[in-house]
């Protein structure tokens, strides 16, 4: 039988459909803004401060961002870190949130608490530096991604989704013959494929966003990844003192940063898709148990 809803409950569900279209609206917005503005001429940039549709397109933005092969190979390391750095990052994760996980580990306690204490205090900028150098990583780039290879916020919801599930699996398979790694390859990883794909994307995103540590240990401007050259880009067109070798010419500054503001998100947005049906599962179910 179908529930009636009284008119305090539909004028109620009515306001807060509308309190959170306007919410939605005002996130979204700006980022319409953004492209807008990235493909609007030159002329309309600078009568308009907010830009929703433009009247005249314009490619000269993009056309200034690609008009050298350098922002194509910064692309290729960018994506070659994010790729290599994520599959890195997730094995390394999943054997120790695995190992993290087994309430027989020896010194389990321990480890953990290591695990949180790295949360709240770090070695710093300068120990960080002088560790990665001594290990000549220095111009290479693993220094891109040794550095942060496991994030200890990462591994807490792993550790604590691997927790949820039953111990019997673990017992049944090794009652069958199964090793500790045939129960993690065959069994445990399997079932913590919603977990794998949200971490994988928090992983993916923070590679794709690597700055600073492409700054701090990258002398060869040859190894910089996207979003370094990009950042050189915004400097060039502010007509800041900057890499001119980077590009030729220089259309509106404005039109220059939403470009590349675009160009640095495109990818993840593409790759959220693909993994959102597992992202809120993922989060939640390793976030329920501590």
């Amino acid at each position: 039988m179908r529930k009636k809803h009284s008119i305090g409950d539909r004028i109620f569900t009515m306001i807060n459909g509308a309190l959170l279209a306007l919410i939605a609206l005002a996130c979204l917005l700006p980022f319409i803004n953004v492209i807008a503005s990235s493909f609007a001429s030159t002329q309309e940039i600078v009568a308009k401060k907010f830009i929703l549709f433009p009247t005249t397109f314009s490619l000269d933005a993009y056309k200034y961002i690609f008009s050298t092969p350098t922002i194509f190979r910064g692309l290729g390391v960018s994506v070659g870190v994010a790729l290599v750095g994520t599959l890195v990052s997730m094995a390394l994760t999943a054997l120790m949130a695995y190992g993290l996980s087994r309430k027989y580990l020896l010194g389990r306690g321990t480890i953990n608490f290591i695990v949180v204490f790295s949360m709240l205090f770090s070695g710093g900028m300068i120990p960080t530096f002088l560790v990665v150098k001594s290990v000549h990583l220095i111009d290479s780039y693993w220094s891109m991604i040794i550095p942060t290879a496991i994030n200890a916020f990462n591994l807490i919801i792993m550790r604590n989704f691997f927790q949820a599930l039953p111990d019997s699996l673990e017992e049944s398979a090794k009652i069958d013959g199964c090793t500790d790694f045939g129960v993690f390859f065959k069994i445990m990883l399997p079932l913590s494929l919603p977990s794998v794909a949200t971490i994988s994307l928090f992983y993916g995103v923070a590679y794709w966003n690597t700055y600073m540590n492409a700054i701090l240990y990258l002398n060869d401007s040859l190894k910089w990844p996207i979003q370094v050259l990009l950042r050189q880009i915004v400097i060039v067109s502010s007509g800041m003192q900057g890499d001119n070798s980077v590009v030729d010419i220089v259309p509106p500054a404005q039109a220059i940063k939403m470009g590349v503001i675009v160009v640095a998100t495109l990818p993840m947005l593409i790759a959220y898709p693909f993994v959102q049906r597992h992202f809120v599962k993922g989060a939640l179910l390793g976030s329920v148990k501590g």
